[in-house]
C-alpha cells in the first residue's frame, strides 16, 4: 500500500490495523531485522505501517527547524515534551515524509483514526500544535513509513517472517525504545529463545 490510497477516500478497517508486527529472526529483509512495526492502514491493496523501535540521529527540535515550524533561536524555549520527542525511521519509503502516530485527545482535519487510542496525522499542524505545547497527551514521530502490496504481508506471515499482537499503547507511546522489542515479545508470553518455533499469531 502506497501512503496515496489513504488520502482523500474513505477506508474500512483492516484486520491487522492498530496491531504490532514484529519480526521474526528468520527475517529475510535486514532494514526489519528485530524491528516493531505498527500497522496504520491494512487491506485488500496491502498495508502500511511504521517501525517504532528504530531512532533516528535527528532530534526532533532540529527537525523543526528544518521544516520551518520554529526558528533556529526558538528551538531552545521548546516545552519539554518537545525537546525530549525521539525522531524514529518509520520505514525505507519516503524517508523524507513525517509522521505522528499519537493519542486521540488532540486532532486535526487529516488526523485518522487507527485505532479506539490512536491517531495518525501526517500533516505540518500536528507539529505545530505538539512545538506550541498544544500537542496529544501521547506522540511519537517517524519519518518515512514501511508499505506492502496487496497480499504481501499476509504472505511475510504465513512464511513465519512477522509476528502479530494487539498493539498496547502504554508499549507503543513507552519511551524505552532499545527495549521495546523484548518488551513487546514479553507482554504476549513470548520467550526470545523459543521465537524460531512460534507462528504468525499471538
Amino acid at each position: 500500500m502506497d501512503l496515496h490510497d489513504l488520502k482523500g477516500k474513505p477506508r474500512k478497517a483492516g484486520y491487522l490495523d492498530g496491531q504490532f508486527l514484529v519480526a521474526m529472526p528468520g527475517m529475510m529483509d535486514e532494514r526489519f531485522a528485530r524491528s516493531v512495526v505498527y500497522i496504520c492502514a491494512h487491506g485488500e491493496d496491502g498495508a502500511l505501517g511504521l517501525i517504532v523501535n528504530q531512532k533516528q540521529q535527528m532530534r526532533f527540535p532540529d527537525l523543526l527547524v528544518q521544516l520551518g515550524v520554529v526558528q533556529e533561536k526558538e528551538a531552545i524555549h521548546l516545552p519539554e515534551a518537545a525537546r525530549d520527542l525521539v525522531v524514529r525511521h518509520g520505514g525505507p519509503v519516503d524517508r523524507s515524509r513525517g509522521f505522528v502516530l499519537h493519542s486521540g485527545d488532540v486532532v486535526v482535519e487529516s488526523s485518522m483514526p487507527v485505532s479506539d487510542a490512536v491517531c495518525l496525522t501526517a500533516t505540518i499542524d500536528i507539529l505545530r500544535a505538539i512545538s506550541a505545547g498544544r500537542g496529544p497527551q501521547r506522540a511519537l514521530m517517524a519519518l518515512g513509513y514501511s508499505g506492502w502490496g496487496a497480499g504481501q504481508l499476509e504472505n511475510e506471515i504465513s512464511q513465519n517472517g512477522w509476528l502479530t499482537c494487539p498493539a498496547d499503547p502504554e508499549l507503543l507511546f513507552a519511551d524505552d525504545i532499545d527495549n521495546m522489542y523484548d518488551r513487546i515479545l514479553a507482554s504476549i508470553g513470548v520467550d526470545t529463545l523459543h521465537l524460531s518455533n512460534v507462528a504468525g499469531h499471538a
